[in-house]
Formats: C-alpha cells, sequence, structure tokens
C-alpha cells in the first residue's frame, strides 16, 4: 500500500491525499489551495493529468479546502464515486457552485486588465457546468454505516464534530500484496466537544494502524465555548459604546451559523442592546437552509434552545436579517448608528466583507471581529498581525478600526484535543502522518506526539512524498 501526499503538506489547505491499494487508487479530499492570490492562481491550476485513473474519491467534508478542485478532477477525466455524508452533499452542491462563480468573477476582472495589455486571456479554474457535472458522482452515506468500496477495502464514515457534515474516514484494508489487515484513518479535521450546534467529535477509542491527522492548532489552546461568548458580549458592547459598527468576516460554513446563534442567545438575554444585526452572504443564506434540513446532527443544547424560545430557530430572531440582492448589501454601507454586519469571506480574500471593509476599516469607532484561521498572507492574515495600513480593491487604507481576534469559537481541536484524539485511541498507530498545518505547529505536534503519546514513527511529510505502509 502506497500513500502519496499531493496537498496540504506543511501547510493548511489544499487537502488531497492518494492512496494505492489492491490495484485501486482511492482520493482522500480534492481540496483548493488557498492564500497569496499568485500562488493559489498557480497551485489551483496544475492539471490532474492522472485523473482518469483515479477510481474513488472520499470526502472527509464541505469546506473548499478540502473539495474545491472536484470539479477539475472530473473535468480532467475522473469517472467514479465520490462518497461523502448526505449532509456534505448537500453543502457542496452550493459550495461549489458558489467557488465557480467566484473563480468566473475573478477571472473576468483578469482577463480586462490582461486585454489591455494584449496578453493572452485566461479560463477560470471551472465553471457552473463543470460543478454540474461533477455532483453527479456524489454518493452519499450515513455516519457509522460500513461500506465496500473494492475488494479488499472497507470504508467507514465518523462523526468528526467540525461542522454540518464533517467525518473522519475509517478505511479497514485487507492488503492483497501484503497479506496484511490494517486500519487507516484519516481525520480530516478534528472538531471540538462542548461547542453548540453539532454534535461532539465520536472519540475513535478502537484506534489506527495508520493515522492521518490535521495540525491547524497543534500549537496553540483556545479559550472555552462559554468564555468566548462572553468576549463576544464585550466587544458589541465596546463597539456600540462608540457608536460604531461590528464587521464580522466569516466562513459562510459553521462559523456564521456558530455567530448568528451566539448573538441570538445574547439578544434573547438582553445582554448586548437591540441593534440590528444582518448576515450579508448568499452562501451563508442558503447554507443556513441546509442546516435546518439536517437536525439529527443537532446536540442537546440546541434541540433545548429551539423547545425553549419563542423563534423556535436558532439561526433567526428579530433583529437579525438575511441580506440577498447587491442592492441591499449596498444599503448597510449607507447604515448609520451601531450595526453588526456578518460577511463572506472569512479570510477576506473576496466577498462582500471587502466593500464593508473598505467603508469602515479607517474609522476608530468600528471593530474588525476575526473569528477563524488566517492563512498566510491573507488580507485577514495582515489584520491579525497589526498591519498600519492595507490594499483594499488596489487602494491602500489605514486602519484606524479595533482588530479583535476571537478563536473560541473555531471548529478545529486545539493542542490538547488533538491530543486527545489520539490518547483515546486503544491501538496506538504504527504510522502517524501529520499533515494540515503551519511549519512551526505541525512541528509542535509532531513533537508533543513522540514526548506524551510515545508515538515512535511520527512523519511531516513533504508535498508529493510518497510512503510505502
Amino acid at each position: 500500500m502506497r500513500i502519496t501526499f499531493q496537498g496540504a503538506a506543511h501547510t493548511v489547505t489544499g487537502s488531497q491525499h492518494l492512496l494505492e491499494v489492491n490495484g485501486k487508487k482511492i482520493l482522500l479530499d480534492c481540496g483548493l489551495f488557498q492564500g497569496k492570490r499568485k500562488d493559489a492562481f498557480e497551485r489551483n491550476r496544475k492539471e490532474f493529468r492522472d485523473s482518469a485513473s483515479i477510481d474513488y474519491l472520499v470526502l472527509s467534508h464541505a469546506h473548499i479546502d478540502h473539495s474545491g478542485r472536484i470539479p477539475c478532477l472530473v473535468k480532467n477525466g475522473f469517472r467514479g464515486d465520490i462518497f461523502t455524508t448526505s449532509a456534505s452533499r448537500d453543502l457542496c452542491a452550493i459550495m461549489l457552485m458558489d467557488s465557480a462563480f467566484i473563480q468566473e468573477k475573478d477571472v473576468e476582472y483578469v482577463n480586462r486588465q490582461r486585454a489591455r495589455k494584449h496578453q493572452r486571456p485566461f479560463e477560470p479554474l471551472y465553471t457552473k457546468e463543470d460543478v454540474a457535472s461533477a455532483m453527479k458522482h456524489f454518493v452519499g452515506l450515513s455516519y457509522d454505516r460500513s461500506h465496500q468500496l473494492c475488494p479488499g477495502v472497507s470504508l467507514t464514515l465518523v462523526d468528526a464534530g467540525h461542522m454540518l457534515g464533517s467525518a473522519h474516514v475509517l478505511l479497514d484494508i485487507d492488503d492483497h500484496a501484503t497479506g496484511k489487515s490494517q486500519r487507516l484513518v484519516f481525520s480530516g479535521d478534528i472538531g471540538r466537544p462542548d461547542v453548540p450546534i453539532i454534535r461532539d467529535p465520536t472519540p475513535l477509542t478502537g484506534g489506527a494502524d495508520i493515522l492521518l491527522m490535521e495540525s491547524t492548532y497543534g500549537n496553540r489552546l483556545h479559550p472555552s465555548y462559554p468564555e468566548s461568548e462572553h468576549e463576544l458580549e464585550r466587544i458589541v458592547n465596546d463597539t456600540v459604546r462608540r457608536g460604531g459598527a461590528l464587521l464580522v468576516p466569516a466562513f459562510a460554513v459553521g462559523r456564521t451559523q456558530q455567530l448568528v446563534y451566539a448573538l441570538h442567545k445574547l439578544h434573547s438575554r438582553k445582554a448586548i442592546p437591540d441593534l440590528p444585526i444582518f448576515v450579508d452572504s448568499p452562501l451563508a443564506t442558503r447554507t443556513t437552509d441546509i442546516f435546518r434540513l439536517h437536525p439529527e446532527v443537532y446536540d442537546d443544547e440546541i434541540r433545548e434552545f429551539m423547545l425553549a424560545d419563542d423563534n423556535h430557530n436558532p439561526f433567526g430572531f428579530g433583529r437579525l436579517q438575511y441580506t440577498q440582492s447587491v442592492e441591499e448589501s449596498k444599503a448597510l454601507n449607507n447604515l448609520k448608528g451601531p450595526a453588526v454586519i456578518i460577511s463572506a469571506s472569512g479570510m477576506l480574500e473576496g466577498g462582500r466583507i471587502l466593500h464593508h471593509l473598505r467603508h469602515r476599516i479607517s474609522d476608530a469607532r468600528n471593530t474588525v471581529l476575526i473569528s477563524g484561521w488566517q492563512a498566510p498572507n491573507t488580507l485577514g492574515r495582515r489584520l491579525v498581525e497589526k498591519e498600519e495600513n492595507v490594499r483594499i480593491y488596489d487602494v491602500e487604507f489605514e486602519v484606524k478600526a479595533q482588530v479583535e481576534v476571537l478563536t473560541g469559537f473555531s471548529g478545529h481541536a486545539d493542542r490538547d484535543g488533538l491530543l486527545n484524539f489520539v490518547r483515546v485511541m486503544g491501538k496506538r498507530p504504527q504510522h502517524t502522518f501529520i499533515v494540515h498545518g503551519e511549519e512551526e505547529a505541525s512541528q509542535s505536534f509532531a513533537k508533543d506526539l513522540r514526548s506524551e503519546l510515545g508515538l515512535a514513527n511520527v512523519v511531516i511529510p513533504e508535498s508529493l512524498q510518497t510512503f510505502e505502509v
């Protein structure tokens, strides 16, 4: 059995790992690389020269850094099945369409610039038609139900507690070449316990022989969720006292729903003023509709909240408005007085949040709340690193707004959560591969696995490195 690490090696995005066993090729995830625009543009356009040779794709969850290149795979000849949870399939249907829309718009803008220089036009990475073709390959599976992928390989998806539909991938393999029976676990992204909306991650007490594991927060600890709700309360109230607006760049899937639910609770307790709250992201609006369709993944807290609250809707209440049209979005820039505006993208690399930011970032009354991990070289990372001036749509702005960072809403396990994921395993892995992390986080976490849990064979693979296991 061979494993080749084609993405998310020494970096967080672009998750993609190829498993070759029993004459079959199984791809684990197929994600977009995110980061510096030029690097991302070039890396995402590398052709899948062997797409037609891949037999199956198993998708851990719908986030674009795990799913975003699926249309490229199909466009270049993949004809197999894409196995994931039903909720992830539903999310991919809208998220990949949104990604295609962004690809088309970005290329349209770039080609106008290139036309002025008489340069050859680019084509979008993929189109909405490519997404429609890709969706025909999806097969939805339920949690904890074993499915024979091919002779000698059985697939089980286990709730990862990271976002709606997220899964740990378990592959029970009878290797015909070696006669060995092994369990390979691909963690996907590991969620956190005691975070509202979705259930806690399912512990893998059975363990693994081979482990591919994320390390996004491998060297950091998160504040507790209740502490983060108190911090959100403080940030809202401080911004209101200054007479400003709170801008929250948020990922449309997961983070937006968490923030809306937290604000709903604060509003119900009268812990924050009665101010207008807007979700200005069509994708977030459509995603929230999918959340409503999957109550089977809700945890006990949100079920009780739905029964006790007069609105019976954790994602909607009196002061909350979901904007749809461009005109509605533009009107928010003319708002006077305090308000909360939640808008994509989460790393401030595109989307409606940039229009709100350019209108408000140089006003000291306002606040920008960063609530998730920011890739290197993104605008979000530059704000986190307290740069005094930033460029938005090629115009430089002085950063006078308050910038707050709140990681307690993260859907990723922190360093202790990652260690606990391995600690509960009855059978410790013989081979552990650390992926999906920046260099410092991955190295720190690998060291902790060796020193605290006694794992002997822990490797941080290089990009395109292959291992026989």
